[in-house]
């Protein structure tokens, strides 16, 4: 997995109007997907957050939680924070919560 610096993916992420947001979130996705051995599918992922105007991306912050945990747990490093990104989502601090997982991703 490749390390990014979180201060540079949010200044990318103001400056392209949220188009990078969407990238980050297919490549912390694909990731994990990759870490965990399982397919690529973060692209499929953007395309249902975006047919569900958002929906989806709520429910993905929570299931990132709950790999996070999960991988973080084979570590013995566990700390659930699927509900806070979730709450973060929620209220639309989804940059907060991709901070957080790109964070936990970095640690890996």
């Amino acid at each position: 997995m490749r390390k990014r610096n979180i201060f540079e993916c949010i200044i990318l992420s103001i400056l392209t109007c949220g188009i990078y947001f969407l990238v980050w979130m297919v490549m912390l996705s694909n990731d994990l997907s990759r870490y965990d051995g399982e397919p690529e599918e973060g692209g499929l992922e953007l395309v249902y957050s975006i047919v569900t105007c958002g929906i989806y991306y709520i429910y993905w912050n929570y299931k990132m939680g709950k790999r996070l945990y999960r991988l973080n747990g084979i570590n013995n490093r566990a700390s659930d924070n699927s509900v806070v990104y979730l709450i973060l989502s929620i209220f639309g601090f989804g940059i907060i919560s991709q901070s957080i997982m790109q964070s936990e991703i970095n640690d890996l």
